[in-house]
């Protein structure tokens, strides 16, 4: 699979025109949410607003709390010292593509904020990478970064991705999926059968969570008894994993109907294993930028990574993450990011900087890329006359 080995330049420069004929793009940029990740959002959403190019862009701060209410105006102060801003929300209306804000008063009406030519959604988590807010985009006709509904809630649920890689011939980890109520009405059942499909160590996780929330590594009855309880408190559906011996790497996804990859990286945690701790609080992993692979591994690597990414339908960006057993040398795909981690250390940008694509210019080729996949899927027939 070949890499851009130069940066990327936006071809088309009317992708900098406005709708109503100005200058600059007006990217509505949405963060927060009602996620475990909400911290993590505004940290990505910042770096990219800080980011985009004023000269094109101009930017609209579109928060979520973590009550779910949408908010306009000082959102970052907002959702970081408890700022007065005004509730906000997006219409499911085509023919209203701009950001609304509430009127509360002694009538509640809506008063239009800005036009938006296209959202660049970086929530993470649920209730934002996961197809819904995708899907009141498609509602809304807006052009918007990354995967569609179906991409985006694949690349989510870790039980169907898996399900997918192996209807395409992709190679997983063995595993099994457990519903929580049934590990709630007989444990002891459930419990037999994870052993005698898998042996010890096993991982334990939300099938639907993302960032390793609600992960853990069981090494004995006992462990696997609490995996399974802690997985069960954030989803209805487990997955349980065999753990092996692995090196964690991961490559970044560019692209709509020709997808590229780049680089390859490689995770080394501190930890046991690379969880919420290790990514995000702890910040003692170490990145390794190129890993260290031999030239058919690294080709391996990004092979499956686009096959992975095509596979599910993803579309703009994905981060994919591959597991390479230490022992053997095979490769097993983990799972996919379609909202990445998006400040300027975290791997994804660091990925593509590596590869010759500078953060600002990656954020202009993310925006074309919305905008190409509106205009195609614009010219697809939406009735039958």
């Amino acid at each position: 699979m070949p890499v851009h080995n130069s940066p990327f330049t936006i071809h088309n420069s009317q992708l900098f025109m406005s709708k109503n004929g100005q200058q600059k793009l007006r990217v509505g940029v949405i963060f927060g949410g009602r996620s475990g990740e909400h911290e993590v959002s505004l940290n990505s959403a910042q770096s990219v607003m800080r980011a985009l190019d004023p000269d094109k862009y101009e930017v609209i701060p579109i928060g979520i709390d973590k009550n779910g209410r949408w908010l306009t105006g000082d959102v970052v102060g907002t959702l970081t010292e408890g700022k007065a801003s005004h509730h906000a929300t997006l219409l499911p209306d085509p023919q209203a593509t701009g950001l609304m804000q509430l009127d509360e008063g002694e009538s509640v009406g809506l008063t239009a904020v800005s036009q938006l030519d296209v959202i660049f959604p970086v929530l993470h988590g649920p209730y934002g990478e996961d197809g819904t807010v995708q899907g009141l985009l498609e509602l809304a006709n807006l052009p918007y970064v990354g995967a569609g509904v179906v991409g985006s809630a694949v690349g989510m649920d870790k039980a169907i991705f898996k399900q997918v890689m192996t209807a395409n011939g992709l190679p997983i980890l063995p595993w099994l999926l457990v519903q929580s109520k049934d590990w709630r009405r007989r444990p002891y059942d459930i419990l037999s059968e994870i052993e005698a499909i898998l042996a010890y160590p096993v991982f334990t996780k939300p099938a639907n969570l993302g960032s390793s929330v609600g992960i853990s590594k069981c090494r004995n009855q006992d462990e696997l008894r609490t995996g399974l309880d802690e997985a069960a408190s954030y989803d209805r559906r487990i997955v349980v994993e065999q753990g092996v011996n692995v090196r964690e790497l991961e490559v970044s996804v560019l692209g709509n109907n020709e997808p590229v990859a780049s680089v390859v990286g490689e995770v080394r945690p501190r930890r046991d294993f690379y969880d919420y701790v290790a990514k995000y609080v702890s910040d003692d992993s170490e990145l390794i930028i190129p890993a260290d692979l031999t030239p058919a591994q690294s080709d391996e690597v990004r092979r499956l990574a686009v096959k992975a990414y095509q596979a599910i339908d993803c579309a703009g960006l994905g981060r994919v993450d591959l597991l390479l057993d230490v022992e053997n040398g095979r490769l097993y795909l983990n799972e996919i990011n379609t909202i990445p981690g998006f400040t300027r250390i975290s791997m994804y940008p660091k990925l593509w900087e590596a590869t010759g694509l500078p953060y600002s210019q990656l954020l202009d080729r993310l925006i074309e890329l919305a905008i190409e996949r509106h205009e195609e899927k614009k010219r697809l027939k939406t009735t039958l006359d």
